[in-house]
């Protein structure tokens, strides 16, 4: 089978796509207010809206009994519109790990992941319609970049599971949203205004937000430099995982293209800044690919990458054991492979982990659903 031709790196949306519907998560407070107003409906009501979409998590209008019910309808439409619908629902791990297939107002396909814990329910969102960044072992990366997700799409991901869980349907009895993780399909620094603005509207306090903790939030990234400094500057301190898979450049240009533009040594000097400026540990994403990435001499340079900057406990590894796509040549690591990379990386006083990886039997690694679609 032979490899096919490389794609291209793609930093913006086609042009001319239509946007997506404006809503009350896509806006500040005072925002949502005016929004009202500028339609002539009194704009004190957004304040209720909020409660309902935020606080309640109700997704039925008939439910917002404090609405007058002649101006329900209108007030809805103008800061609620439905932004996706649920094309299917896939669980494993009896039921605790549930991936959505979310269909988009123009029939983008993307995917969001609910998984829950014992001790926490983190939920993995979409922040693009498939991804420019072209990385050949991914799913989402083979189909290209169809659109930026709108603030309120990203955030309607989160709200959905946040309902699933406080209504118990998910074993386990009724529970909150703990976490988020920016993993699902695209690259989250590539549409960085909608990302941030996700982020905020997650921390900001109920009814203004879902009022949770920045450090239950982790943005990852294939190593955008400038927004990964820009995210530094930010003050809100997220967690930031760095999607690295190799410690060199002439294998980093092969798997993550974007380090022809960044080299290792500046991506990793921007997740190290990002350390020093948050306070925040930063996580190195590292897919263990059998015969590519794994090899001994491999881990011990990416200890050695890592402890150049100090070891003020700045960084931890956590190895993915690769969901290999159909008819790839990208496959897992030998276990025995894998437990030597760990060694090696202890060995060098480096924190490593290795993901659990939970949701295989349903293509749970971002992109699969969608790209099967």
């Amino acid at each position: 089978m032979s490899d096919p031709k490389p794609l291209p790196l793609v930093f913006n949306e086609p042009r001319g796509r239509k946007k997506p519907p404006r809503h009350l998560a896509d806006l500040t407070s005072a925002e949502r207010k005016t929004l009202l107003e500028e339609q002539g409906l009194p704009g004190f009501r957004a304040k209720q809206l909020s409660t309902h979409y935020f606080g309640r998590l109700v997704d039925d209008p008939a439910e917002m009994t404090d609405l007058p019910a002649t101006q329900r309808e209108e007030l809805v439409s103008a800061l609620l519109p439905q932004l996706m619908t649920p094309l299917r629902t896939l669980e494993a791990d009896r039921g605790t790990t549930r991936k959505t297939l979310w269909k988009l107002f123009d029939g983008a396909l993307v995917e969001s992941v609910l998984m829950r814990y014992p001790d926490r329910a983190t939920v993995c969102v979409s922040s693009q319609a498939g991804c420019g960044m072209a990385c050949p072992f991914c799913a989402t990366g083979q189909g290209g970049l169809q659109r930026n997700m709108s603030t309120a799409e990203i955030v309607e991901q989160v709200v959905a599971a946040a309902r699933s869980m406080a209504r118990g349907e998910v074993p386990g009895g009724p529970g909150r949203v703990s976490n988020v993780v920016f993993m699902g399909m695209g690259e989250p620094l590539a549409n960085y205004k909608a990302v941030i603005g996700a982020v905020r509207r997650l921390v900001d306090t109920a009814p203004d937000g879902l009022g949770m903790s920045a450090r239950g939030i982790t943005v990852s990234t294939v190593g955008l430099v400038p927004r990964i400094n820009q995210l530094a500057e930010e003050g809100i301190p997220v967690t930031l995982a760095l999607s690295l898979h190799a410690p060199d450049d002439e294998l980093r240009n092969e798997l993550v293209p974007i380090n022809t533009r960044f080299s290792v040594a500046e991506t990793v000097e921007a997740a190290w800044n990002y350390a020093r400026t948050t306070k925040r540990r930063v996580s190195i994403e590292y897919a263990m690919m059998r015969g590519i990435n794994d090899q001994a001499h491999r881990a011990d340079l990416l200890g050695d990458v890592l402890n150049s900057y100090g070891d003020w406990g700045w960084v931890h590894v956590n190895l993915i054991p690769l969901n290999p796509t159909p008819g790839s040549k990208w496959t897992a690591s030998d276990p025995a492979d894998e437990r030597e990379f760990v060694r090696r990386l202890e060995a060098k006083g480096i924190p490593t982990t290795v993901r659990d990886t939970r949701g295989r039997e349903i293509d749970g690694a971002c992109g699969q659903l969608a790209a099967a679609e």
